[in-house]
């Protein structure tokens, strides 16, 4: 294990760290890291800012409350409607800030792997299915609840139906139940379960065995799988076709060949 320093932050409701290559990125907001409009703007910064340094290799996001993240701040919502237009000027900018952020996660450089530890609902649980790994504990659960309160979450539909099967992202939406995490992966909407004690040792195994890859190759490849998911069968492959060769044309691809050949430890040059 290296040494742990502590990233300087305005804001005082994330904790920003990294060990090695791994940016880890906690949420601090109790009780529930509930998503105001300020508080996605802070994480779409901190994620921005993890993009822009290139000793950043992973991004972990985490909790440092009980709650993973509950969703929108409802109570900020619904002070929004003492406005004269009722709250529709400032619905609209919390659900673009929000897709924003989503958006910013599957487009960043690196790997993002969501640390799951309690419960994950709504917007919530639409970070953890914009994230491109998730790992939570035996105490994690996942919904989407906006139905029992008569808002259908249909901004967290597009990650959740894009991560698992169509009936079960359907059966999330329509009853709006908890979700327990051992299903939860069974439907793909997380990768392992694993006791809470090792939670973020394992993360941490994760995280260290994908930085320790060559991030040219990294950051082709996370923008080909997402690129790829929306073409049809034929233009994905031949769009795939065109990164490999890309690829193939890469130092780092030179390298990891020969030093695969050579049955010698690959140096990468991120390149």
């Amino acid at each position: 294990m290296g040494e742990v320093l502590t990233i300087e932050n305005d804001a005082t409701t994330l904790r920003v760290t990294q060990e090695g290559g791994v940016r880890r990125i906690a949420m601090a907001r109790p009780p529930a890291n509930a998503l105001s409009l300020e508080f996605m703007g802070q994480l779409t910064k901190a994620f921005e800012e993890a993009a822009g340094d290139e000793g950043v290799r992973v991004v972990v996001l985490a909790s440092d409350a009980k709650v993973f993240c509950a969703g929108h701040d409802l109570k900020e919502m619904q002070a929004a409607r003492q406005e004269a237009d009722q709250g529709r000027a400032f619905f609209e900018k919390t659900f673009l800030r929000c897709s924003d952020l989503m958006q910013t996660i599957v487009k960043l450089r690196v790997p993002v792997i969501a640390e799951v530890n309690g419960v994950a609902t709504a917007a919530g649980c639409q970070l953890v299915a914009s994230c491109d790994l998730a790992i939570a504990s035996e105490e994690a659960r996942f919904a989407t609840p906006g139905v029992n309160i008569g808002l259908f979450c249909s901004t967290p539909m597009v990650a959740l139906s894009r991560n698992v099967h169509r009936k079960h992202a359907m059966e999330m939406l329509l009853t709006g139940e908890m979700t327990e995490p051992t299903h939860a992966r069974e439907i793909g909407l997380i990768n392992r379960v694993v006791p809470k004690e090792y939670l973020g040792q394992v993360v941490q195994k994760y995280a260290e065995t994908i930085a320790s890859k060559s991030s040219f190759t990294l950051k082709l490849g996370k923008e080909a799988f997402y690129q790829q998911t929306e073409m049809p069968l034929s233009d994905a492959y031949d769009y795939a076709a065109r990164v490999m060769v890309q690829n193939m044309m890469a130092k780092d691809s030179e390298e990891g060949i020969g030093a695969f050949v050579e049955k010698r430890t690959p140096q990468w040059k991120d390149e």
